[in-house]
């Protein structure tokens, strides 16, 4: 899906129905500033105020996602390219979470390695020393990788207001987490909570 389209379109439509970003935003109960976020392309309607958004600009959600009006041979094919760029952009999410598990696995095992070495083997001490911070450094480099890619696997949804968004790097690394929820705060609402782990934003 085209985000700087899609975006494009809600300003026209909206333009069409001679509201402000103000007035829709106050129809939606969002800020002005998120429905500025939406018309600039840089984020997409969550879920839940997709159906209310179309509702309001008088167009069907085939339409919003597909950033265009379209006519009933258009409504099908944008629909099913649709529900493809929701499958495709679910299934590299999966992709990424799978191989930062992989890099864990094998950070782990190869410091590991690499400390019962230098403790096994009759070596000298600057060499045990060099053997375990290159561990250290093999174990803070696949933490990191593994972190970047789970960052960017997908999207935290809040618990009180349902806003799907990425949180920045600093908010996911010292965020209290679980194995889905990460306790983090909500650039809609504001509030702090245990945001679960979404596969799409949509």
């Amino acid at each position: 899906m085209d985000q700087v389209k899609i975006g494009k379109f809600i300003q026209e439509i909206r333009k069409e129905h001679s509201l402000t970003q103000r007035e829709l935003a106050e129809k939606l109960n969002v800020s002005d500033k998120t429905i500025s976020k939406w018309e600039t392309g840089n984020g997409l309607p969550e879920v839940s105020l997709m159906l209310p958004l179309c509702s309001l600009l008088e167009i069907s959600v085939n339409e919003l996602l597909s950033g265009e009006r379209l006519d009933e041979k258009q409504y099908h094919n944008k629909a099913e390219k649709n529900i493809m760029d929701l499958l495709k952009q679910k299934a590299e999410a999966k992709k990424k979470i799978i191989m930062g598990v992989i890099i864990v696995l094998i950070t782990i095992l190869a410091s590991v390695t690499l400390i019962v070495i230098s403790g096994l083997i009759d070596m000298q001490i600057w060499l045990r020393i060099l053997l375990i911070v290159i561990a250290l450094l093999i174990v803070g480099t696949g933490i990191g990788l593994a972190c970047v890619l789970d960052k960017d696997a997908g999207v935290y949804e809040c618990p009180n207001c349902k806003k799907r968004f990425v949180p920045t790097m600093k908010a996911y690394v010292f965020g209290a987490h679980t194995f889905t929820k990460r306790k983090l705060k909500c650039p809609a609402c504001g509030k702090r909570s245990y945001c679960k782990k979404r596969l799409s934003s949509e």
